[in-house]
């Protein structure tokens, strides 16, 4: 079976390795090249409990979350390539009393629903993570939660990809058309005909479909996240505030997002934007002010009206099935999306988790 992906973000990536697993001939289309979209602006925490505040939403992440160990195993050793990935958990922190009190509503939900969390004062914060802030009065532990650097597990699964005989190249889709028991990726250098044709192109998704149909329901949210480094390891872990959140690699670099902005296809970074995360990890941080500033990254996430993906086969594009509008999860649900399309487009199986997040709840 030959099959198009169209995109090569995380879940391209990830989609096009778990096609190619199964036996497909999968080409794969993006208009700037691997993980170079909203993934290379990925913070790549794996927190569905904080996420997902919404019920649908909270299920389909608890699931992808329990494949993910397998999930990162099997592209670094698909690909020979090394993949930072921790589940040391995240420490959600509250600075005032009213943020205090949804945390300890947060514990009490958890605790109705037997999920292992610990709730704690400042001060036993402090003593797992030392260079907390001294306004921080409460903190909520998730231990099932994590992070993987993105950047190396996209680049692991394109690999992996690669390795089982999936081609890739650069060019701008320009539409897709089911056409005579074939589906046509229109590019300016010709059209690609494939039996079946994956859209997992973000924010880019809504301009794709051919030109009779309504286009998917994808809107680009901007979002800017800083890259910070210190001569060592700041945190041991996720760490979650009300206005930012920070992300410790081994290497001594912090990850500061995110902001969220309506601002269409603007991808500027903005002096208001890195302003914004500055103050917000300083007030959690108090180490902030002596990290080196390495990088701003400014990615487009691809939003929904209801906020879930549009993951399953399309209503009205015989062939063409949809892998996009992941919004701030694309990582987090990267697994779970391949699963879905491979299991539905190799096999004819539907998964339940496909009901919660059908592109044709919005008649697509």
């Amino acid at each position: 079976m030959k099959i198009t992906v169209v995109g090569a973000g995380i879940v391209g990536c990830s989609v096009a390795h778990e096609l190619a697993s199964r036996g497909a001939r999968v080409h794969v289309v993006d208009m700037r090249g691997t993980g170079l979209g909203a993934t290379q602006a990925s913070a790549g925490i794996l927190a569905p409990y904080v996420e997902g505040h919404i019920d649908a939403l909270l299920r389909i992440g608890v699931c992808s979350l329990s494949l993910y160990d397998a999930f990162v195993t099997r592209a670094s050793e698909d690909a020979a390539k090394p993949i930072e990935y921790e589940r040391t958990g995240t420490l959600q922190v509250a600075v005032d009393e009213d943020e205090a009190a949804e945390l300890e509503a947060s514990a009490q939900r958890l605790a109705r629903s037997g999920v292992a969390h610990s709730l704690m004062d400042g001060d036993q914060a402090r003593r797992l993570e030392p260079s907390l802030s001294p306004r921080i009065r409460t903190a909520l532990l998730l231990p099932q939660h994590g992070y993987v650097r993105v950047a190396q597990l996209t680049s692991a699964l394109a690999a992996a990809a690669a390795n089982r005989g999936t081609t890739t190249i650069t060019a701008v889709v320009q539409h897709v058309e089911p056409r005579s028991g074939v589906v046509i990726v229109a590019t300016p250098a010709g059209g690609i005909e494939s039996d079946a044709v994956i859209l997992a192109a973000g924010s880019w998704t809504s301009g794709l479909a051919q030109p009779l149909v309504s286009p998917p329901p994808v809107r680009p949210v901007r979002g800017q996240l800083l890259h910070l480094h210190f001569k060592q390891r700041p945190l041991s872990r996720v760490v979650w505030g009300t206005d930012c959140y920070l992300v410790p690699w081994h290497d001594g670099s912090l990850l500061v997002g995110a902001t969220v902005e309506d601002a269409g296809f603007d991808e500027s970074a903005t002096a208001a934007g890195v302003a914004h995360l500055l103050r917000a990890s300083g007030e959690l941080l108090t180490t902030t002010p002596t990290a080196r500033f390495d990088a701003v990254r400014v990615g487009l996430r691809p939003g929904t009206p209801d906020e879930l993906p549009l993951i399953g086969p399309s209503s009205t594009m015989r062939g063409v099935y949809y892998a996009a509008g992941h919004y701030r999860n694309g990582v987090l649900l990267s697994p779970l999306t391949a699963k879905l399309v491979a299991d539905l487009v190799m096999d004819g199986r539907r998964s339940p988790e496909l009901e919660l997040v059908r592109p044709d709840r919005f008649g697509l």
